[in-house]
């Protein structure tokens, strides 16, 4: 399949492809997820609220009736604040399921106005964003290897808007929410891409690749019960937005295509073809993203901070 030919709204056929999804009760990890079971994949739904979790799940067979048949939906406790639910959700992943593909997306988007940890004393949007991620991944990547699986970490516009430089990743000093959310992504996207690099050198068969979703808002999205429902007000601001936005179920279309597209080579990044908008296209990411100091002090950090080292 070339890339010109990709249809995000008719995807290939996945069944018997497992998939794991990190943040699926809302926003693009639901819709994700929809999109994957509408394909035919088994989807391990993942999230940190087990009621969230149940109608998450619920809406996903309601929209999609042959889910329960042809790509059956599964639920996995996970927080990925917490390195202890890391843990225990990968050991739980491994002795269940093959998974193919990780869609690393859960996330703080709207940070605390002020500075938070978490029980390990970790800035909570690093911790949420990063950490968990890093871990999770590497905690699983024996498993995806066994297969020549592939991995996705979600990055984000803001790195381009506001390039911070990660030197303190848990901001003792300094805070504010949104440098917190841009530091996160711009984390997400150099490991993203660092991983990949390592992957290689080592030989491992699995691919890492980074993907974001452009400007993706919930009042542009489906109403879904439990899942997305935007006040009246809500919807009527964000469709002022119209013309540089797009709802979150299209700002789904480029994690999905990063993660199943045979195409797609690991150390791309993906995201929509006009930016803030559009269908799945390979985009450039940020210098900052790109620079291989950034990457190795930030690896460093995270094995460090998380005790996790990939084997």
């Amino acid at each position: 399949m070339t890339a010109p030919e990709w249809d995000p709204e008719a995807l290939p056929d996945l069944t018997g492809r497992t998939y794991l999804v990190t943040g699926a009760t809302r926003g693009l990890g639901y819709f994700a997820s929809e999109q994957l079971v509408r394909a035919g994949a088994r989807v391990v739904m993942t999230g940190r609220n087990p009621n969230r979790l149940v109608t998450a799940r619920a809406a996903v067979e309601r929209r999609v009736p042959e889910a329960a048949t042809v790509g059956p939906t599964e639920t996995l406790l996970l927080d990925t604040s917490n390195l202890g639910s890391v843990r225990a959700a990968a050991a739980t992943a491994r002795a269940r399921w093959n998974i193919d593909g990780l869609l690393l997306n859960a996330g703080v988007v709207h940070p605390p106005r002020t500075r938070e940890t978490t029980y390990g004393g970790n800035e909570v949007v690093f911790a949420t964003n990063v950490l968990g991620h890093f871990a999770l991944a590497g905690a699983l990547l024996t498993s995806l290897a066994a297969v020549e699986g592939r991995m996705v970490w979600v990055g984000s516009v803001s790195t381009t808007i506001s390039p911070y430089d990660p030197v303190d990743p848990q901001l003792v000093e300094g805070y504010t929410p949104w440098r917190a959310y841009v530091q996160s992504k711009v984390a997400c996207t150099a490991l993203g891409l660092d991983a990949d690099r390592r992957l290689r050198a080592a030989g491992v068969p699995v691919s890492s690749v980074v993907a974001h979703p452009g400007y993706s808002i919930s009042g542009r999205t489906p109403g879904i019960h439990g899942v997305n429902e935007p006040s009246r007000w809500a919807r009527f601001a964000d469709n002022l937005q119209g013309p540089v936005t797009q709802s979150k179920e299209q700002g789904a279309w480029p994690l999905v295509r990063a993660l199943v597209d045979p195409v797609v080579d690991g150390g791309e990044f993906w995201g929509p073809r006009f930016t803030l908008r559009g269908r799945p296209a390979k985009r450039r990411p940020s210098k900052i993203t790109r620079d291989p100091e950034v990457a190795e002090r930030l690896w460093n950090f995270c094995e460090e901070t998380s005790g996790i080292r990939w084997p």
